[in-house]
């Protein structure tokens, strides 16, 4: 991950920044001698609407895109789980997706994929006078993307690759992921940092964790957020969203049924008079 930060620090200070309305030069496209090359030996990191959109796409459950299709990498300077998309175990380390006529889920590849060549950055708040987010181009030697004359802005490119849907799905994740808690340097326990995995990657292990349980006892959801969240993922994950705003950071984004409240502090009162007797 050291070499990912290192990365981060020189884009931050090297790179050209640029706006949505700055030009570049690109196209992809199968006849180009690098084709297929950039989608392999290469970190993907994905996010929750990621994930979401791949493991419909497949078919198959959140837990087992989970096992199949990602890793977690482990470092002590995170702060939250991350999740990156699981090479192939051969010689070039290909993704998984990947066939000799390109990728085989380009409908609903990662917000990382649809971005390429752009990449887009932020200094943050400590860097109080360049602290807006901005665009730069990713020019590796192994993309010959660049050799060919076909324009764009940032502004149009983004609209082509469909980022907008992306964004807007990711905004939520970016709110906690960029937290105050955060921020400020605190960690979360074990407990809640296997929470935040499960809520924003293994919606359905998440959605058998409010189903199958006493969680509408404990909280007020009303029968329209209920009806949609059972079979809607989108809707299950921004639920999952507040939810996680609210046991992870205490924030008033959901409402505890008033009966449990009740009977907590009836129970508390007990425990304190047996104590005293």
């Amino acid at each position: 991950m050291r070499e990912i930060e290192n990365l981060k620090e020189s884009i931050l200070k090297e790179y050209p920044r640029l706006n949505k309305d700055s030009e570049f030069q690109f196209s992809c496209r199968k006849d180009a001698p690098c084709f297929n090359d950039c989608c392999g030996d290469v970190n993907i990191f994905l996010t929750p609407y990621d994930v979401l959109r791949l493991k419909q796409r497949l078919g198959i459950s959140s837990g087992e895109f989970l096992a199949k299709y990602t890793i977690s990498p482990f470092d002590e300077n995170l702060k939250y789980p991350v999740l990156l998309l699981k090479m192939s175990d051969n010689e070039k380390k290909n993704c998984q997706f990947v066939s000799d006529d390109g990728c085989t889920v380009y409908e609903d590849r990662p917000w990382a994929c649809r971005m390429y060549p752009l990449g887009m950055a932020s200094p943050g708040k400590d860097n109080q006078e360049l602290n807006e987010e901005f665009y730069f181009l990713l020019k590796e030697s192994i993309c010959k993307g660049f050799e060919y004359d076909k324009k764009w802005t940032v502004r149009k490119w983004l609209k082509d690759q469909g980022i907008d849907e992306y964004n807007a799905n990711g905004e939520s994740f970016k709110e906690l992921t960029t937290h105050k808690f955060f921020i400020d340097g605190s960690n979360l326990p074990p407990e809640k940092i296997e929470m935040f995995f499960m809520v924003c990657y293994d919606l359905d292990k998440f959605r058998h964790f409010i189903f199958d349980s006493t969680f509408f006892d404990k909280f007020v959801v009303d029968d329209d957020t209920k009806s949609k969240i059972k079979s809607d993922d989108l809707e299950l994950l921004k639920f999952g969203y507040n939810w996680l705003k609210f046991v992870l950071f205490g924030e008033k984004t959901m409402t505890i049924n008033q009966e449990v409240v009740q009977a907590k502090k009836e129970e508390i009162r007990k425990r304190s008079e047996s104590s005293s007797n």
